[in-house]
């Protein structure tokens, strides 16, 4: 396990399970509820919740790989938390309530929408919390990176992180897994004169070379810096080739699959 930050979002609070794997628990103190948002490890959850005297009540997935389900099944038998996730999850797990683009669920007070961010997987979903300004995007984007397209296609996937790319730039993005700086090395050689993005990837590497983490990240700073929200751009195009921005995404995305 990593070391586990905690942070305060307005009037939640926010606690990662595990820095690297980016498993967190979504405390609200008013209603006294805490959603499992995904569920790499059925154990640890539970006994992260319970050190700090909170119950899980609800398991939010993004979608169905067993590194962000997987856990479902260990938690309800622990807990009786309702599990709020695509259609795709039922894979893994019985799901209470099925969420689709728009959608919105809560936790206590607090309000998501859920976002398609279909691509990684067919059914992916994102929790966007517009009043708190965070968004749990799962594998559909990273710090400087996006998820493998497994399931998907380019132009879906496109459409997926142009979701996102419409969000505030404030948003703070929770992805899931600290992939950080090896993202930043296809980065910096997909966009090499890149100026922000070559300040990005030395904070990161002083970051990593002090074992501290890099997420969650600013979806701001990433329209500036990731390649795979900037398929759109003149210099990227030019460089990966595509008469549209889903088939330079698609370039981008191969290149990084055999980098």
């Amino acid at each position: 396990m990593g070391e586990s930050p905690v942070w305060d979002h307005r009037e939640g609070v926010l606690y990662f399970v595990d820095a690297e794997a980016c498993a967190v628990l979504w405390y609200d103190p008013a209603s006294g509820e805490t959603a499992a948002i995904d569920t790499p490890d059925g154990a640890e959850y539970p006994k992260q919740a319970g050190a700090k005297g909170w119950q899980i009540t609800q398991i939010w997935n993004t979608h169905w790989h067993p590194d962000h389900a997987g856990g479902n099944k260990v938690i309800v038998e622990q807990t009786g938390a309702k599990v709020i996730a695509p259609q795709e999850v039922e894979k893994l797990s019985p799901i209470d309530t099925i969420v689709t683009q728009d959608d919105v669920v809560a936790l206590g007070q607090h309000e998501a929408r859920v976002i398609d961010v279909s691509g990684h997987t067919n059914g992916h979903v994102a929790f966007h919390l517009a009043a708190d300004g965070i968004a749990f995007v799962g594998d559909s984007v990273f710090a400087l990176g996006c998820g493998r397209m497994f399931e998907g296609e380019p132009q879906q996937f496109w459409k997926s992180l142009d979701r996102i790319r419409q969000l505030p730039d404030e948003t703070v993005l929770y992805c899931a897994h600290e992939y950080t700086q090896a993202n930043a090395r296809f980065a910096l050689h997909a966009d090499p004169d890149n100026e922000a993005l070559q300040a990005y990837a030395q904070e990161i590497d002083i970051k990593r070379d002090r074992g501290q983490a890099t997420v969650p990240t600013k979806l701001g700073r990433e329209l500036q810096t990731n390649p795979f929200l900037r398929a759109d751009r003149p210099e990227l195009q030019s460089r990966w080739g595509g008469d549209t921005p889903a088939e330079t995404f698609a370039a981008l995305r191969s290149a990084k699959d055999s980098f």
